[in-house]
């Protein structure tokens, strides 16, 4: 099973260096289970793509993941599906501090949030890692700050 092994945080601001690459992302919940399963579906770019994430995420944030591509038809008809639980946001791929770093920039309703993610090979190697300076708090394993929150709940309150 492949395994998602990640650690966020959040960003008081960002400015993408020139070696970022940026992807528009329209990102909506099918279903969203209280055991911590998700069923979401991402037009990136002109990729569509359905994926299950199952687990609670906590502190060393590892969940199953499975993606795969949709056509364009079927990502049209399943969208609708979405309603009430989306967001828009532009990510930002490039390294840093050794990592590849991944930033979001939210839009509409969660406009003004900044994230960063980093994904890794193993738990030891998320334990190990020690984010750079630019880096802000730490919400790996906060629900308010789920992808699958702030899309059915908005942004999480002060």
């Amino acid at each position: 099973m492949p395994l998602e092994i990640e650690r966020k945080f959040r960003l008081d601001a960002f400015e993408p260096p020139e070696t970022a690459v940026r992807q528009h992302i329209d990102q909506g919940y099918i279903a969203i289970n209280d055991d911590g399963t998700e069923v979401r579906l991402r037009r990136i770019g002109g990729s569509h793509v359905l994926g299950v994430k199952r687990g609670k995420a906590g502190a060393s944030a590892v969940r199953v993941e499975v993606e795969r591509e949709l056509g364009e038809e079927e990502f049209t008809e399943l969208w609708p599906a979405t309603e009430g639980a989306r967001l828009l946001k532009d990510r930002y791929t490039f390294d840093s501090a050794g990592v590849t770093v991944e930033v979001d920039v939210y839009q509409g309703e969660l406009a003004g949030l900044l994230t960063v993610e980093v994904e890794f090979g193993s738990v030891a190697e998320a334990e190990a890692f020690t984010p750079p300076d630019w880096f802000g708090a730490e919400i790996t394993g906060v629900a308010a700050y789920k992808n699958q929150t702030l899309a059915t709940r908005g942004l999480p309150q002060a």
